[in-house]
């Protein structure tokens, strides 16, 4: 038995990747639930127009974090803003608080966000003599600004805020956001794990090999070799979405063309890893060790599950190196809050910067193994 416990650990050694897999997992899943898995925003971005902007900006309580005032907006502005994913509660003030109170409008596709929104306009009623609890605000009420604000109102002592707005999501349901992230997750799952598990099962089986002698150039064999997975994880894209529509009532208020265009940069970033991991993995199994350890970190940090801004800040960065962080935002916007496809025009680059990065590494890895190109 002392034999056999020697050979387990003698092989542990020699297979690095299990190894690596086996102690960065524990260490990943602890850094990630506990600096990144938190459903807590502590800052709501916020803009305020309208002829009282700056009055009323100056008066908010420090949760609402002011991103832009614009004294000579309007509703459009507000909606334009909420829309193009700049902030997640917009305040449009009225010219005469006594003879209108104004809106507040809320992005509902933040949902984490939304609900602090929602409760801290709660706490500032309550602590004016309201009566709603925290986190919810019943339909007809209304929240005060604190006693002291410039905007001279209501008995209370400052201007009075109307009930909140939710805009794209008025229920609030998790199924409106969810669904379009489960797209990103679908195309990982089948351009990372299908894609890495195809192409090594070629080179156990000897075709690679068989390429070698073959008159193909390295980028020849890249792209033969996403195709068919490519058309695949398409057809499960397009399920899902027209499944979610039906089932779930999601909505699609945006241009189809330029979501396809933000998947088709996703999904070829998602076939280049594939690819790529599987040509540095000489088995289905460290293939499947280098997928989950590609998969996890997006599927944890990418904004999917938790808010990046409730993010700690050594973890947040790597939010931003994850392509289904902004497959996720293009997703949504799209989607959710027909957002156009300006105001989503970095994550547009950041995708399409990712693809060609993978492509030109995967491309490199089988110039090794095929030989130079003819």
């Amino acid at each position: 038995m002392w034999a056999i416990v020697v050979k387990e650990f003698r092989q542990l050694r020699r297979d690095r990747r299990t190894l690596a897999l086996l102690f960065m997992l524990p260490i990943l899943f602890l850094v990630v639930f506990g600096y990144a898995a938190s459903f807590d925003v502590k800052h709501v971005r916020t803009v305020v127009v309208g002829p009282l902007a700056t009055a009323v900006a100056t008066h908010l309580p420090d949760q609402f974090d002011i991103v832009s005032t614009q004294p000579g907006g309007g509703y459009r502005q507000a909606y334009d803003a909420l829309r193009d994913g700049r902030a997640v509660v917009a305040i449009v003030t009225p010219a005469d608080p006594a003879r209108a109170k104004g809106q507040i409008l809320i992005d509902g596709t933040e949902i984490f966000a939304a609900r602090a929104a929602v409760g801290a306009i709660s706490q500032v009623q309550a602590t004016t003599g309201g009566k709603a609890s925290p986190g919810t605000v019943p339909p007809g009420t209304t929240a005060t600004l604190p006693a002291g604000s410039p905007v001279s109102g209501s008995s209370a002592g400052g201007m009075w805020l109307p009930t909140p707005q939710v805009l794209f999501n008025p229920d609030l349901r998790t199924s409106v956001i969810m669904i379009p992230g489960l797209c990103g997750i679908i195309l990982v799952f089948v351009g990372t794990v299908a894609t890495a598990l195809g192409v090594v099962r070629e080179r156990q089986a000897g075709t690679l090999e068989q390429l070698a002698v073959m008159p193909f150039r390295p980028a020849d064999v890249f792209v033969g070799k996403i195709a068919p997975y490519f058309a695949i994880a398409t057809i499960d894209m397009v399920v899902i979405v027209a499944a979610g529509m039906a089932i779930f009532s999601v909505p699609f208020r945006g241009s189809v063309a330029a979501f396809a265009l933000g998947a088709l940069l996703f999904l070829f970033v998602t076939l280049g890893i594939g690819v790529l991991i599987s040509t540095v993995s000489q088995t289905q199994g460290q293939a499947i060790q280098l997928a989950i350890m590609t998969l996890l970190p997006q599927i944890l940090l990418s904004g999917l599950l938790f808010p990046i801004a409730s993010m700690a800040a050594g973890v947040r960065w790597i939010s931003y190196l994850l392509p289904l962080t902004y497959f996720v935002k293009i997703a949504r916007g799209i989607m959710v809050r027909g957002e156009p496809l300006g105001a989503l025009w970095f994550s547009f680059l950041m995708l399409a910067v990712l693809g060609a990065a993978v492509f030109a590494l995967s491309v490199l890895r089988f110039r090794r193994e095929l030989g130079p190109a003819r």
